[in-house]
């Protein structure tokens, strides 16, 4: 079952019109990107209400991204830790391997609302690349995808996997040449091609309203979620636990249980060589406030203000900042974060 989603689940009523989860957020765009956003945000209000663009959705998730996933009950890791038991939401049983395709059906669908011809995506693993190029083939879009150039090597089994699905990879060669650089570049490609494109961000970040509406349509995942726990344990979880690198995968989960304060969120960041040193992706936890990539939220930056090359083996997770809803739950609720050496 994926009816609920897109519906209100909780009683937040954040962001604020302007795009702010308390002084997390906004919109800070260059003025060619202004009308464009304007557009996109007055068709996010529109869906929300729309019954037809909520069935055309969650058909696609259901009869093609193969939702609802299973919540698994690990045993023997729930042995293992002897005082803890441990559930797993299948997000990797999804179509792609994992929960990008949720928001990418969502996002291609408001695109082809808005009459847009062509898609471009930033990628750091490579799952919301795939995810992007399957939606637009799967809709007969061009699709353009950019990806670090260290990224492109370390997950080239999924660069293979795009261009299968007829999507264009353009490997970014500048800065890290790493997510970070990606998103630079697909912005540098939006601003120029803004008539004809739409440009599907990954994960919780960016301009408003991109991180409240990739939220919503990862929102199914906390929803099935929170069903399914409550109906195998008659009670909800005392722990949710997920990665944080933009945040798309955690706030999907999180967000369901925003009105729940017996339910602890715990994120878990890259520390990389330690969050002491300079080679880590610890953005909540030694991040600043600062405006990166559209939002103002914490990001890894030097004293001038300069972004600072984040670091972890995972793809991905080595993004500088985080979606500006992780940064207000943080502030509001101090948050643990905890961080997985690597």
């Amino acid at each position: 079952m994926t009816q609920g989603v897109l519906d209100k689940v909780t009683k937040q009523s954040l962001p604020d019109k302007y795009g702010y989860f308390g002084p997390f957020g906004g919109r800070f765009a260059p003025e060619t990107l202004m009308a464009v956003l304007s557009q996109l945000e007055d068709q996010y209000r529109a869906i929300k209400k729309d019954k037809a663009f909520k069935k055309e959705f969650e058909f696609y998730l259901k009869e093609y991204a193969g939702r609802p996933t299973n919540l698994y009950l690990a045993k023997r890791l729930s042995a293992h830790l002897k005082t803890l038991k441990v559930y797993l939401k299948r997000e990797d049983l999804l179509h792609t391997g994992a929960h990008k395709i949720n928001n990418t059906l969502g996002q291609i669908l408001v695109a082809r609302r808005m009459g847009k011809t062509r898609i471009i995506a930033e990628t750091g693993a490579g799952q919301h690349g795939v995810a992007t190029a399957t939606a637009a083939a799967l809709f007969g879009l061009k699709c353009v995808v950019y990806m670090g150039l260290e990224d492109v090597k370390r997950q080239s089994l999924n660069v293979v996997r795009m261009k299968l699905m007829g999507a264009q990879v353009i490997p970014v060669e500048s800065g890290s040449k790493t997510l970070k650089d990606a998103m630079n570049e697909a912005v540098r490609d939006w601003v120029t091609n803004v008539a004809d494109t739409f440009y599907i961000i990954g994960s919780v970040a960016g301009f408003h309203p991109y991180p409240a509406m990739v939220r919503d349509f990862q929102s199914v995942i906390g929803l099935e979620a929170r069903r399914q726990f409550y109906a195998k344990e008659r009670k909800l979880p005392d722990y949710l636990l997920a990665c944080v690198g933009g945040g798309s995968n955690a706030m999907g989960l999180f967000h369901a249980f925003y009105d729940d304060p017996s339910v602890r969120m715990i994120g878990v960041e890259a520390a990389g060589h330690g969050v002491h040193s300079h080679l880590h992706s610890a953005t909540l936890t030694k991040g600043s406030l600062g405006v990166l990539h559209g939002s103002k939220s914490m990001l890894l930056q030097d004293s001038d203000g300069q972004v600072q090359v984040a670091h972890s083996i995972a793809a991905g997770l080595d993004y500088p900042g985080v979606g500006p809803e992780h940064a207000y739950y943080k502030k509001k609720w101090a948050c643990p974060v905890r961080h997985h050496h690597g």
